[in-house]
C-alpha cells in the first residue's frame, strides 16, 4: 500500500511539472508571436490561467504529503509529546471536515457543467438533486475545441458541436482538489496514529537554525 501511494505521488509530481512547462512554453510561444511574427495566440491567456489554477491546486494537494504547509508551531513545540500528538490529531480532523465542505461545494458547482445533479443538504450532502437542468453545452470562451475530444459532443452537447471546450474539463479541477485534499489528510492522520508522522505543517528548524547563526554572528 506504501509503494502505491509513493508511485500515486511520483504521478503527482509529474503532473504538476507537466503543467509548469506546459505553462511556460505556452507564455514563451505567446511572446515570440506578439512580438516577432506581430500575431497573437488568443486563446493563450484563457489557457495559462485554467493551467495556473490547476497547478496551484494540486500543489496544495501535494504539499500536505509532504508537510510543505506552513503553520504556527509556537503551541505544539511548548508540549510534550502526547500532548503534541492530541493537538495533532485534532488540527487533522478539522481539516479532514473542512475538505468535506469543500468537496461538497466544489461538486455542487462543477456537477451540473457535466450535467450530473448537485448535492443535497446544507452542510453535509444527504442525497442527490436530480431535478437540474443540463448545463453540459456551456462552453469557455476562447479555448478552441481540438477533434480528439469531439467524442463529448454526444455525451455531454446532445451532439451539437462544440465551438470551444466544455466549461465541466477545466472547472473538474475542483472537486479532483476537494477530494484529494481529502484523502491526504486522512493518509496524514493514518500517519499520525501509526506514530510515522507528528506533525502536518513544515518544519521550523530551518528557520530556528538561521536565526541562532545570525544572532552568533552578530555576538
Amino acid at each position: 500500500m506504501k509503494e502505491s501511494s509513493s508511485r500515486f505521488f511520483d504521478i503527482e509530481k509529474r503532473i504538476i511539472a507537466f503543467l509548469i512547462g506546459t505553462m511556460t512554453a505556452l507564455t514563451f510561444a505567446n511572446v515570440i508571436a506578439r512580438y516577432v511574427f506581430e500575431s497573437n495566440i488568443l486563446w493563450s491567456l484563457e489557457l495559462t490561467v485554467f493551467i495556473f489554477a490547476w497547478l496551484v491546486l494540486l500543489g496544495a494537494v501535494h504539499a500536505v504529503s509532504t508537510n510543505a504547509h506552513i503553520g504556527v508551531d509556537l503551541v505544539i513545540t511548548m508540549v510534550g509529546n502526547l500532548t503534541r500528538k492530541r493537538i495533532n490529531r485534532l488540527a487533522t480532523v478539522i481539516c479532514i471536515i473542512y475538505c468535506v465542505f469543500i468537496f461538497k461545494g466544489s461538486w455542487d458547482y462543477w456537477a451540473n457543467y457535466a450535467n450530473l445533479p448537485t448535492t443535497s443538504g446544507r452542510w453535509f450532502p444527504t442525497g442527490f438533486n436530480w431535478n437540474f437542468r443540463d448545463q453540459g453545452w456551456y462552453e469557455v470562451y476562447s479555448i478552441p475545441m481540438p477533434d480528439f475530444m469531439r467524442f463529448l459532443e454526444g455525451i455531454f452537447n446532445d451532439g451539437d458541436p462544440y465551438e470551444k471546450i466544455p466549461r465541466f474539463i477545466p472547472y473538474a479541477v475542483l472537486p479532483l482538489f476537494a477530494l484529494l485534499m481529502l484523502v491526504r489528510y486522512v493518509y496524514a492522520l493514518r500517519d499520525i496514529e501509526s506514530g510515522r508522522k507528528d506533525c502536518i505543517i513544515a518544519s521550523h528548524e530551518g528557520s530556528k537554525e538561521t536565526s541562532s547563526d545570525v544572532q552568533g554572528e552578530t555576538r
